[in-house]
């Protein structure tokens, strides 16, 4: 979803007057929130997977007469539904699965030629065989500091000091996920040089950060989970993991003066609000999704078995994560 941003900046600089809609899931309307190009957001309730073929074409009844192009970025065919649902004149996307059709702006995607994803959709919202710019423009998301700090606040977190924001998530799997304890050990490292640590995440990842914070045994640090969110001042650290939402999110990762995050949904995020950091990349690849901008760096031991793609590690040691150290991770930042 970040990194769709730059198709719409793309999109707007060819043509400025032109309106962009997205029709997104629900959980995506936040983050089109902060991005000036999106005029509407229109969410799509259907979940991950989910063919909710109802659901598609009620939403495509609404479009009708209302759009002249269809950029379709995911190459599913139930993506292909709403805007052939919606009689859009010219809908646009690679060729995917069983799309014909659907699809009647087919696009051959060339691999070698659009390795990262930030290219193939902006690909797509060029006339075919343009080539790329010579640079893309790099996501920008619109966010509030002083929101952020308040929320900072609230959670009991002390003002006036450096944030060290922690990503340790990734909802792929635990082939994305730098031990438990490696952030642990950062977070104790920076704590000891005056700095400040919330751990950011979904629901899912409050475990995440429930063992984060049991690890930093020389700080104060609290679970709003647990706390009911009470204002409890002075601590030096607070889990955030679940207990707000992606727009609170965002506005607290704008006031990092560094984060470090797997390869992640926040990793996307935080490098669009251009915050310094560092980007851990195990079973994954870089070359492929990396943080955009130039404000993260990343960090990757490049072994043979990587990138491997699995979402848990098939030798079980998992040496690709557990083998960047935190002394590493600290000389990066």
């Amino acid at each position: 979803m970040v990194m769709a941003q730059s198709l719409f900046m793309v999109l707007k600089q060819e043509r400025p007057e032109r309106p962009i809609d997205l029709v997104a899931p629900t959980w995506a309307l936040p983050l089109a929130a902060r991005m000036p190009e999106i005029r509407h957001a229109i969410a799509l309730p259907a979940g991950h997977g989910e063919l909710a073929l109802a659901a598609r074409y009620r939403v495509g009844i609404s479009l009708r007469g209302r759009h002249a192009q269809a950029i379709l970025l995911p190459n599913s065919l139930k993506s292909a539904l709403v805007p052939w649902f919606a009689r859009i004149p010219r809908r646009t996307g690679f060729l995917g699965e069983l799309r014909f059709g659907l699809v009647n702006d087919i696009r051959t995607l060339d691999k070698q030629r659009l390795p990262r994803t930030v290219q193939r959709f902006v690909a797509l919202g060029l006339p075919r065989d343009t080539p790329l710019p010579d640079s893309l423009p790099v996501p920008r998301l619109r966010a509030s500091v002083e929101e952020g700090e308040r929320i900072l606040g609230v959670h009991g977190l002390c003002a006036e000091k450096k944030l060290l924001a922690l990503c340790p998530g990734a909802e792929y799997g635990p082939a994305k996920r730098w031990p438990v304890r490696h952030f642990a050990a950062l977070a104790r490292a920076r704590i000891a040089s005056g700095w400040r640590v919330a751990v950011l995440g979904s629901a899912k990842e409050r475990t995440l950060g429930a063992e984060i914070l049991a690890g930093l045994t020389d700080a104060k640090a609290i679970d709003p989970s647990a706390s009911g969110g009470r204002d409890l001042g002075g601590t030096d650290a607070v889990n955030l993991a679940g207990a707000i939402d992606l727009v609170a999110a965002i506005d607290v990762l704008a006031c990092a003066e560094a984060v470090v995050s797997n390869d992640s949904g926040l990793m996307h995020v935080a490098a669009a609000l251009d915050r310094p950091g560092v980007a851990i990349f195990g079973s994954s690849d870089p070359g492929h999704t990396p943080p955009l901008g130039t404000s993260m760096r990343i960090v990757s031991l490049g072994l043979a078995c990587a990138p491997c793609f699995k979402r848990v590690c098939p030798e079980g040691a998992a040496r690709c994560l557990e083998e960047i150290t935190p002394e590493r991770v600290l000389e990066s930042l």
